[in-house]
């Protein structure tokens, strides 16, 4: 098998390869939010209400949820990178510029993350594609 026989039967599975990725981070992301709110699977949950922990981990399970089932995929993400960016800036940030420095390595990945999957859209495997087939098909 030759280099651009392979690049071809890669480049043709580059979609699903992106839905899956998107998942998995999603998530991943959406995990953080339930430990925030509900202290599972470890830690304990932030009190009710409390600025801004709690909120981000509302934002955090809807945004991952939205992320992860592929609706409304860009505009989540944008708003999800930007949650990302403002967490490091304003929690992290202060500790030191470094990223491993402060511990805002998460943040920031998931920023960039976020921000590519803004960039691509959101792959392969998507309820939001299902739906617009469906409603295709029907009319």
């Amino acid at each position: 098998m030759s280099i651009s026989t392979l690049d071809t039967r890669i480049d043709n599975q580059s979609a699903v390869a992106l839905g899956a990725f998107r998942i998995l981070v999603a998530l991943l992301f959406a995990m953080h939010g339930v430990a925030k709110l509900f202290g599972w699977p470890q830690g304990q949950p932030v009190p009710l209400g409390m600025w801004p922990a709690w909120w981000a981990g509302v934002l955090e399970v809807v945004l991952g949820s939205l992320i992860a089932l592929g609706l409304f995929t860009r505009a989540a993400a944008f708003v999800a990178s930007g949650m990302m960016a403002v967490a490091y800036f304003w929690m992290h940030f202060p500790d030191g510029f470094w990223p491993l420095v402060n511990g805002g390595e998460a943040a920031v990945l998931y920023c960039f993350v976020f921000l590519l999957l803004v960039a691509t859209g959101p792959g392969a495997l998507t309820v939001q594609r299902r739906r617009r087939t469906s409603v295709s098909i029907e009319n």
